[in-house]
């Protein structure tokens, strides 16, 4: 299962997801789907932006946990 952990890291950079939303060009509603891991892809573009403004390499954001497979894979 991938983990999403947009949460740690907005914690650890005193950011709200509206001041994030607003950096990075994308909708609250994207990013709250992302945050809470039901998401079902992420564009190279929208990973950039949110290492790009949370300082961040793609594995900080991303993880990798034993668990069931999400549907479709």
């Amino acid at each position: 299962m991938i983990l999403i952990r947009l949460d740690r890291l907005l914690l650890e950079r005193r950011m709200s997801l509206t001041e994030l939303s607003d950096r990075v060009g994308v909708t609250m509603a994207n990013l709250s789907i992302l945050k809470t891991g039901k998401a079902r892809a992420v564009r190279f573009s929208t990973l950039d932006a949110l290492c790009r403004e949370l300082d961040c390499q793609p594995g900080d954001l991303i993880a990798h946990a034993p668990g069931p497979q999400s549907d479709g894979d």
